[in-house]
């Protein structure tokens, strides 16, 4: 056995344990591994350990992935900044688009993904630290965004993502990642049909899953920290 198919297994008791420990439904978190500058071999090592969902941020890259693994029954997720020169290609070739925190992105994504797929299942990016640094829609932006990704035919809006500032301790973890779970609440709370809170990388895994989270996006855990 590998070193990456162990820390798979690994991962999984842990959100498996965290289930039980915060109450949550059996299986209710879902594991996404972010595979970015990762190797391909790395990724079928991933696939082999019973990992079908990937994450990736750099478009060129996932590409070139997406073919060489054609032949693995995978999803593929984009979940970096989106450039609008980028659209196309992300609405062509990905199942879901993670991280898409305006209505000029949303626009381009809807009317650039092809007919012959299903529509694009989307989850708005959030900045809910108010990092200057970090993309994402902010709440008073929020409705306004989610009114307009609804009216699009080819988008299907799923939920909310975000990758709060880093903290160092449980309680102030659970405080960031809050705001998220608040803001998804208040969406479903008004009407909003969404079923992904798509929160929590590595350091922060058991803090999302205390405050909700459906997706876990695990990196470096997995893949051990890039060189």
């Amino acid at each position: 056995m590998t070193n990456i198919q162990q820390n798979i297994i690994d991962i999984n008791h842990k959100i498996r344990t965290y289930e039980v420990r915060y109450k949550r439904q059996p299986n209710s978190v879902a594991l996404l591994a972010s595979s970015k500058k990762q190797s391909i071999d790395d990724i079928r090592q991933a696939i082999l350990a019973g990992v079908t969902v990937f994450g990736e941020n750099y478009l060129q890259e996932a590409l070139e992935k997406i073919v060489a693994l054609a032949d693995e029954n995978v999803e593929w997720h984009f979940i970096g900044s989106i450039q609008s020169n980028k659209t196309k290609k992300i609405a062509e070739h990905f199942s879901w688009v993670d991280s898409v925190n305006n209505i000029t992105i949303a626009k381009r994504l809807n009317d650039q993904r092809p007919h012959h797929l299903p529509p694009l299942n989307i989850c708005l990016e959030v900045n809910v630290s108010g990092e200057k640094s970090k993309s994402g829609t902010t709440l008073d932006e929020i409705l306004p965004l989610a009114e307009f990704c609804l009216a699009q035919p080819r988008l299907k809006l799923r939920g909310l993502m975000a990758i709060p500032a880093r903290k160092t301790t449980f309680a102030e973890q659970r405080t960031e990642l809050h705001k998220l779970r608040t803001m998804y609440d208040m969406l479903c709370q008004g009407g909003y049909n969404l079923d992904i809170l798509s929160m929590g990388m590595s350091d922060d895994l058991e803090a999302a899953i205390a405050e909700g989270a459906t997706v876990v996006r695990i990196g470096t855990a997995i893949f051990g920290h890039r060189i």
